[in-house]
């Protein structure tokens, strides 16, 4: 193929270089949608082991003849209708917001500089990208006054490196600093980023606790039930049942063993809590991290954009000993102008003193480790702008105690000097001409929004690269406790103790991307769950550590690509709804779990104890649809949907074991007892099966109210429904599910007894089994 012509750096690609390479298939690949397709959420939510193990046990129950019992069918349909329009809509809330928060690149094309997504890239087109931008193709630099990339996907090290013009860039590297007009190369699957799927956004963090657990109790039943049911078959057949008999009490076993209920509600609760949070403009980019978010008792702020609107103001310039402050607008218009950076403070600067025309000999753009940029302009004079502690060595001492009472009063503040060399860390002979002043104002709700983090016990901790006595200011007009423990971390030391600081500190000021990793990992360390926000490049690292990410839409490419969440109109505000919508549904997901988990851990029991029994299996499978559905499937449903703010504790097994073991404990010993008194009064079969109906349904509702709790009108109406339509199906539907009369007095004698001990008899296992005995196990 001939070497293709270098597009003109103030023209780019014309409309029909476009077309052509497009026609040639040299586009680029659209960003990877966050949510599975319509096509793969049909196919994941009907394409199931336990789906298929549900058409088998119809199979069967069809060769009965007993059509009736393959209502459980029906209720598998539903419940998996349920799940897959629940997702659907969840899917197409987040896609639109996916939509709305992608942020756009710079291209320039016939003279023009238009803002494209990523998908309308083309082979030679040229990017005008800057810092906080994240390549989204492989690239060489046509022209830059210098500029940092982060190219961690690849060495592994977050350590910036200088490019220059002519250095190529690879897919999925970070602008840290700089500017520069970037030559598309290789798009598509060709792109470096492609070919290590993403590496780039990949996060190490531990895998879901609720999800795990559940997995694990799928894993452990996957390889049980299917051996269980076919040995309680064939000993049922040895022992002289009938075939139909054999079939249904298998099949009765098999599914309720089978707790596919509790696998919708995981997936259904999680997805609607990525549709409601959609509904508040927030993208949830992965739906675990809705449970770590729950889970979060620290909290970690920037400053800038988080506690602040970010919309830096230029205030002044005081001049340092006997300086025209004029002169020195003049010089640092000219200085942030010569170094092309386009980060809050230099636009606050540009905004009040304009954009001069300067050819500078020398750049060195800004840097989030460096905090300071630095220039050489045609006059052969070098300059930075940045932090003061980043610059000196030593501050001198009358500026040191300007700078501490400007910072006391909200100033931020930054030093403009004279330096021989733009050396690396720290500029040479640095010379104090001024002392620049930023205001930055409180979000207008900020202080209500801490004060609500306080009462649900997530302490709020401040990590920016601010002043820290600047950063304290604000954090206390905010309302943040503990303003007042301030640390300045370019004081700390090369190897300082994470661990002291982050147990006598509140407030961190001029902290490294670096430090503010160590700082999220030594929280993690003393065993709390990490939230993170941030917008900057200088956030990355942090984010990537925390347990839980928030980006704010407004931040770079960079950060928005790697959080869990993003705050579509960057209202910090919302995390008051992104916190509580986690905990809700992570919190009602454990309360209702041990209900299904009830069913799942008697029928596996009784299963194991009628293979050695000559009786038959003491249900039908239509028997159990009205446990299954009044005692679980519907209350769970609304129960799920109940406000439940209350910190996560991480006792998931814990909680639902006491309360489903006792219950399991309580209808496999009633069924027994069941059993006995039929053998001693010659009750038939369906009399028994109609009383362990019963006694199981009412230990199920004595387990329902004490998930309900706290009651309230709303859930003492709902478990009173729920009693109110079992005793319906007994009244007027008992020949549907294959239950007898029990308007007899002789049986009455029998089952009324054994109703009144139920609560008693519950609470006495619960008591003993779930508070002395479970309470006692340590649950991984």
């Amino acid at each position: 193929m001939p070497e293709r012509e270098l597009p003109l750096l103030d023209r780019g690609l014309d409309d029909t270089a476009v077309r052509q390479r497009i026609a040639t298939g040299q586009q680029n690949d659209p960003l990877p949608p966050l949510t599975r397709s319509v096509k793969q959420i049909f196919r994941d939510n009907l394409l199931t082991l336990f789906n298929l193990i549900n058409l088998l046990l119809g199979g069967l129950v069809l060769l009965t003849g007993s059509y009736k019992n393959l209502l459980f069918i029906g209720v598998v349909v539903f419940n998996t209708g349920i799940g897959i329009f629940q997702e659907i809509r969840s899917k197409r809330q987040v896609d639109k917001l996916a939509l709305l928060s992608e942020s756009k690149i710079k291209v320039r094309r016939n003279g023009r500089v238009t803002a494209r997504s990523q998908d309308d890239l083309v082979v030679d087109d040229l990017m005008i990208l800057g810092r906080g931008d994240q390549l989204p193709v492989d690239g060489r630099v046509r022209e830059t006054t210098g500029i940092e990339v982060d190219e961690s996907q690849i060495t592994g090290e977050s350590t910036p490196i200088m490019k220059g013009t002519g250095d190529e860039l690879i897919s999925g590297s970070v602008i840290l600093g700089g500017s520069a007009i970037v030559q598309a190369t290789t798009v598509g699957h060709g792109s470096f980023v492609k070919k290590l799927a993403n590496s780039a956004k990949e996060k190490k963090r531990g895998a879901s606790e609720l999800l795990t657990v559940i997995n694990r109790i799928i894993k452990v039943l996957t390889v049980t039930i299917i051996p269980l049911g076919a040995v309680l078959f064939v000993s049922s057949l040895l022992r002289g049942q009938a075939q139909n008999r054999a079939i249904l009490g298998t099949v009765a076993a098999v599914v309720g063993m089978i707790p596919e209920g509790l696998v919708l509600l995981t997936s259904v609760a999680l997805a609607a809590g990525a549709f409601t949070l959609g509904r508040r403009n927030v993208l949830v980019r992965e739906l675990p991290a809705i449970e770590a978010l729950a889970r979060v008792d620290v909290l970690c702020l920037d400053k800038t954009g988080t506690i602040t609107n970010g919309q830096l103001q230029f205030d002044r310039i005081e001049p340092v000993g006997n300086q025209s402050a004029k002169n020195l607008q003049t010089t640092l218009a000219q200085m942030v102008a010569a170094t092309g950076d386009d980060n809050e403070t230099a636009q606050a600067i540009k905004n009040a003193l304009g954009t001069p025309s300067v050819t500078p000999t020398e750049v060195l753009p800004f840097s989030s480790g460096r905090k300071w940029s630095g220039a050489r302009l045609s006059s052969g004079q070098a300059y930075v702008l940045g932090a003061p502690e980043f610059i000196f060595a030593t501050i001198p001492t009358e500026i040191k105690r300007r700078i501490t009472d400007l910072a006391a009063v909200g100033y931020r503040v930054l030093v403009l000097a004279k330096v021989d060399q733009l050396t690396t860390p720290q500029p040479t002979v640095p010379q104090a001409l001024g002392l620049l002043c930023i205001t930055d104002e409180l979000r207008p709700r900020a202080k209500d929004t801490f004060d609500y983090f306080a009462t649900q016990e997530v302490a709020l901790k401040v990590i920016s690269g601010d002043n820290p006595v600047t950063v304290a200011s604000i954090a206390k007009r905010a309302g943040i406790a503990g303003a007042d423990q301030l640390i300045d971390m370019s004081q700390v030391g090369a190897t300082p103790d994470y661990a002291k600081l982050v147990e006598d500190y509140t407030v961190f000021g001029r902290v490294t991307p670096s430090q503010k990793q160590r700082l999220i990992q030594a929280y993690q360390t003393a065993g709390h769950t990490v939230a993170m926000t941030g917008d900057g490049v200088n956030d990355l690292l942090a984010l990537r550590q925390a347990d839980c990410s928030i980006a704010m839409a407004s931040g770079s490419e960079a950060t928005k690509s790697l959080a869990d969440f993003v705050l579509v109109d960057s209202n910090f505000d919302a995390m008051i709804n992104v916190l509580n919508e986690g905990r809700r549904v992570i919190n009602n997901i454990e309360r209702v779990a041990s209900l299904y988990l009830i069913k799942t851990m008697y029928s596996v029991v009784l299963t194991l104890i009628f293979i050695f029994m000559s009786r038959s299996y003491p249900f039908e499978p239509i028997q159990l649809t009205p446990i299954s559905s009044l005692m679980v499937g519907i209350p769970t449903f609304f129960l799920a949907l109940q406000p439940n703010y209350a910190r996560i504790q991480g006792r998931f097994m814990q909680q639902v074991m006491e309360i489903a073991a006792p219950a399991a404990v309580c209808v496999v010993g009633y069924i027994l007892v069941i059993l006995a008194l039929g053998t001693q009064f010659h009750l038939d079969f369906a009399t028994t099966s109609t009383l362990s109906v019963l006694m199981t349904g009412l230990i199920s509702l004595n387990a329902l109210l004490r998930v309900a709790r706290p009651l309230n009108r709303f859930k003492i109406a709902l478990v009173a429904l729920m009693a109110g339509l079992f005793a319906v199906v007994f009244l007027f539907f008992g020949s549907l599910f294959s239950l007898v009369n029990l308007l007899n007095w002789r049986l009455a004698l029998i089952y009324i007894p054994l109703m009144i001990s139920v609560q008693p008899i519950f609470l006495v296992v619960q008591e003993i089994l779930g508070k002395r005995i479970l309470s006692r196990i340590r649950w991984r």
